[in-house]
């Protein structure tokens, strides 16, 4: 069966690359799922999004912050603008984000920064298998 080849990649540095069966990621026109032989897409990735890649070694999980997908040949690229895989995240520190992040939003309704803090740390906890 054939494979997809797989990179996601941040400003700061290569995230992941290998084979996979399935691509499932969060874009502005939702949901999509990329399967081996997929016609061509790009897409936008939506801020505070959970990428997952269903591996036959287990699915690797990230959070992922904004950027784009592209789909061609069986090769998906996910440009992300921050990524982190859901191993890498430090619970306890997105926990504290997101808190602190709820409060900012309960003190001022119009706080458009702690919205986007929140949707990160909620990404975070989500990538690493956490109740957000």
């Amino acid at each position: 069966m054939a494979k997809l080849r797989v990179g996601v990649v941040s400003p700061e540095r290569e995230i992941w690359t290998g084979e996979a069966d399935m691509v499932i990621a969060k874009t502005v026109d939702g949901e999509i799922g990329i399967m081996p032989n997929h016609a061509p897409v790009l897409g936008v990735l939506v801020e505070g999004g959970v990428l997952r890649v269903k591996r036959d070694e287990g699915d690797l999980v990230a959070a992922v912050h904004g950027g784009f997908i592209s789909v061609a040949d069986n090769d998906v690229s996910i440009l992300a603008e921050e990524a982190e895989l859901g191993s890498e995240v430090d619970v306890a520190r997105a926990k504290d984000a997101l808190q602190r992040a709820q409060a900012s939003i309960e003190a001022d309704q119009e706080d458009v920064d702690a919205r986007l803090k929140a949707k990160r740390a909620a990404a975070r906890l989500r990538a690493a298998g956490e109740e957000a």
